[in-house]
């Protein structure tokens, strides 16, 4: 089975740890999967990349086209930009959908009920709607 390459960035402070238990179960779920880590943040920045991103990560995500990120600091102070918003600029992502489907557990007729989160920053501008619609079989 082909497997399709994700850049994964293991993050710092808890991301390592939270990234180390997704890609267990990404293992273990035998998702088709192949990550290629790439170093960003706190380091990056430290190191003289003004975007905390070093070209070797922009390369990777260009390639692979998804991004599997743990937490990662942005330093405070000294004029940092936000990490997740360079990478959302940068790449033209401004908003994160979320659809989730919710069943009643304990209700016999049972109506689906589908929540859209769409929350995304832009400049100074923060926006967020909730939708939610019931679904009937």
């Amino acid at each position: 089975m082909k497997k399709t390459p994700i850049t994964v960035a293991r993050g710092d402070g808890i991301g390592p740890e939270i990234m180390d238990a997704v890609l267990h179960i990404l293992e273990k779920a035998e998702a088709a999967v192949e990550p290629e880590f790439i170093e960003i943040g706190k380091d990056a920045y430290l190191e003289g990349w003004s975007t905390g991103v070093p070209d070797s990560a922009w390369e990777s995500l260009l390639r692979t086209k998804v991004f599997l990120k743990a937490p990662i600091t942005t330093p405070q102070g000294g004029g940092y930009k936000s990490l997740n918003v360079t990478i959302r600029s940068s790449l033209g992502l401004y908003a994160n959908i979320r659809p989730t489907l919710s069943y009643a557990p304990h209700v016999k007729k049972i109506i689906p009920i589908w929540i859209w989160s769409l929350s995304g920053k832009m400049k100074r501008i923060y926006i967020q709607a909730l939708s939610i619609s019931r679904r009937r079989k």
